[in-house]
């Protein structure tokens, strides 16, 4: 059994300092005048708030590995503009059809779908240029391997092929290793990245490369869980996104699969293990383990 985090450790302080970080970063990271219509998209959806958990746990690795805030911010910036690139294409109409997000209407819904690919497109380019070219303090060794994690966590063998299993299970009955698999490529896959990248920026050895492995892997289902969970208890006030959107599209999920106590214990039993992963590094992993316990304790 882990030890619960410190309670000296000001979570909500370094939440709220991470967050302002970057935030500040994003703000500078587009750089792009013209075509106007296409950075006004782009920043549209960019900075429209949110959780910023995954540059956030790209930060926190990196710092547990020995590394900067610095040194890791550009790629932290590059994992949130993939991030967002998937969130503007999963609400077209052709995918997941959703008028909200982040509380406003989808990027959509405001500048067309046509403008809304291309402000996907122009991002997820956008976030290999800041890694590629803008990350002056890291190794390019290093930087191939980044940009080698997050190809990955973006294309067929990440989110998109997750979210293409997830289109053609909609109205069909799905097991749980077939939801599992959706759960840990579309969702899990990027938050994965978010922090193996940050342990090989801050040099990470092998070992703890491993276990920060075994860390995202379950806060990154642990994540979806939690998604499946307040689709069906919060309101779309509270998410900021349509609820109940996985019924009206005969999703199957965990809470469908296994009911709403089961989901939360699983998803509990997961950062359990989780957080077994990081004992060694015992207090400098404490930003990490509090992320993971921020992950099934949020309400939106």
């Amino acid at each position: 059994m882990v030890a619960a985090v410190r309670t000296e450790f000001d979570f909500a302080a370094y939440l709220s300092t991470a967050r302002q970080s970057v935030e500040l970063a994003l703000d500078e990271s587009l750089g792009i005048e013209q075509p106007n219509s296409l950075s006004e998209a782009m920043r549209y959806s960019l900075l429209a708030g949110g959780k910023r958990l995954r540059p956030i746990l790209c930060l926190a690795a990196c710092q547990l590995a020995g590394g900067t805030i610095t040194a890791a911010m550009p790629t932290a910036v590059a994992i949130e503009m993939i991030h967002t690139m998937s969130l503007i294409h999963d609400d077209l109409p052709a995918m997941d059809n959703d008028d909200l997000r982040r509380g406003r209407p989808t990027n959509h819904k405001v500048y067309g779908e046509a403008t809304a690919i291309l402000a996907g497109d122009a991002l997820l380019t956008r976030a290999f240029e800041l890694v590629a070219l803008r990350s002056p303090e890291v190794p390019a060794e290093c930087l191939l391997k980044v940009i080698g994690e997050l190809s990955l966590a973006s294309g067929a063998q990440g989110l998109v092929g997750g979210q293409i299993v997830d289109l053609e299970s909609e109205g069909k009955e799905v097991d749980l290793n077939t939801l599992e698999y959706i759960h840990l490529h579309k969702t899990g896959a990027l938050l994965s990245a978010s922090v193996i990248a940050g342990g090989l920026i801050g040099g990470a050895n092998d070992e703890l490369l491993k276990a920060l492995s075994t860390y995202a892997r379950g806060i990154g289902l642990a994540f979806q869980i939690i998604d499946d969970i307040l689709d069906v208890t919060a309101s779309s006030d509270i998410l900021g996104k349509t609820a109940g959107k996985d019924l009206i599209a005969d999703k199957t999920t965990y809470p469908k699969l296994l009911g709403l106590e089961a989901s939360r214990e699983r998803a509990d039993q997961l950062v359990t293990q989780a957080k077994q992963g990081l004992a060694p590094w015992e207090d400098r992993a404490t930003p990490l383990l509090a992320l993971a316990d921020y992950i099934t304790g949020r309400d939106r």
